[in-house]
């Protein structure tokens, strides 16, 4: 039976436990499955000022025999306000390996570029993850400041091959 999406998990990372996604910064895969909202609301001040967030989830292959081959990661849908826009880079770490966590939300990783492909042709390749295998991938988040209030969301889009 070949990969399906729901053979995709996006785990968060922050501890082996954590659940909390303003605690997905890097560090140690979590068990829990990242929602689909993994920033939280920008407050008035965060507006007005202006705010740039990152947030650190693992992208896991949970299929028990099949490898995710040419693995690629793209922002399939921007935010719809032009006063926001989501970012998308491969963490440092090897495959499998646990991503380098930040002091907090508002600090950059050091050594990730950050893009916004959006598409297949454009997008970030992963690689290949075997069965259990994970790969950190991190997410800025920029608020451009004097930003009008909005309710924001975006999609990524992962897509991989395998053998039959």
């Amino acid at each position: 039976m070949p990969i399906i999406s729901s053979d995709i998990k996006y785990r968060l990372s922050g501890g082996s436990a954590n659940a909390d996604p303003l605690l997905s910064i890097g560090g140690v895969a979590s068990s829990v499955d990242a929602a689909a909202t993994i920033f939280d609301d920008v407050s008035s001040a965060e507006a007005v000022a202006g705010d740039t967030e990152y947030r650190c989830v693992y992208v896991r292959n949970t299929h028990a025999t099949l490898t995710m081959l040419g693995t690629k990661i793209w922002v399939q849908t921007q935010t719809p306000s032009a006063d926001t826009a989501v970012e998308v880079a491969l963490g440092s770490s090897a495959v499998s390996g646990t991503e380098t966590g930040v002091a907090n939300e508002n600090t950059a990783p050091s050594g990730p570029t950050f893009s916004s492909p959006t598409n297949e042709a454009g997008g970030l390749t992963i690689g290949d993850l075997a069965p259990a295998a994970h790969k950190a991938v991190w997410f800025k988040r920029i608020v451009t400041a004097g930003a009008a209030s909005a309710s924001d969301s975006f999609t990524i889009r992962v897509k991989c091959d395998t053998n039959p």
